[in-house]
């Protein structure tokens, strides 16, 4: 499969004070197109740092950084943006929803910053909306919806655009066992879809899910698990 994602040497290196911090040391990470990938570490391990690489909203100290055989460690602030609105989707804890906008409105937001005619818009954001199971809330606003709500309605927005790689982080950590159970299974469902994703966690049975689990500790890869989900899925599809 085409690789989507790869780190080559990357390093990011803040300054505090007169010191160096080494927030990501020397990473070399691959990841296939439709990859199921979880990444886990302590406090302090780089998980935030990578993901904020990762969605093209910092760039590296050092190294390369390839999304869909693309530099784009040394992308302008402009160009970073176009980026990331056309080929990233963003999936977060805290779900992000503009309070102001109803659930196709939000779902709309990348699509209106991609150009896209309104109506074509309206159309694929009442697609969305109703594969997150959202068909009856579509006029209704973030404070009157459920955090499992808000959290598919964001799902369907990080999917307007049809995004290379899905990124999320933490996207069960604000919501109960049985809600956050359905979240999984909506990504679960993406991952068999054939859609990349990229989940940053702290929850050993989240990252279970994926394909793959990147372990990092002080800023580096410790090691990578594989859950061999992916053989499974390959081999069940071959059946």
């Amino acid at each position: 499969m085409p690789l989507v994602v790869e780190l080559i040497d990357l390093w990011r290196t803040y300054r505090v004070g007169d010191d160096e911090v080494h927030a990501l040391s020397g990473l070399n990470v691959a990841i296939e197109e439709g990859e199921y990938v979880a990444v886990m570490g302590p406090s302090g391990s780089g998980k935030s740092t990578l993901l904020n690489v990762l969605g093209c909203l910092d760039r590296p100290s050092s190294g390369m950084y390839r999304l869909g055989g693309e530099d784009v460690s040394t992308l302008h602030d402009d160009e970073l943006s176009t980026v990331r609105g056309r080929r990233l989707g963003f999936v977060f804890q805290s779900y992000n929803l503009i309070p102001q906008l109803d659930v196709l409105e939000n779902v709309e937001v990348p699509l209106f910053y991609a150009g896209v005619p309104p109506r074509e818009a309206r159309e694929r954001a009442t697609e969305l909306a109703e594969r997150m199971g959202l068909g009856s809330r579509l006029r209704h606003r973030p404070t009157e919806l459920s955090g499992g709500q808000q959290q598919r309605v964001a799902i369907a927005r990080s999917l307007a655009n049809d995004p290379l790689v899905l990124l999320a982080d933490e996207p069960t950590g604000n919501l109960d066992s049985k809600t956050g159970a359905e979240i999984l299974g909506l990504l679960d469902e993406l991952s068999r879809l054939g859609k990349t994703l990229i989940v940053v966690t702290h929850d050993e049975q989240v990252a279970a899910r994926a394909d793959r689990i990147v372990r990092m500790l002080d800023g580096k890869v410790e090691r990578i698990d594989v859950t061999g989900h992916r053989e499974a899925r390959a081999a069940g599809a071959g059946s």
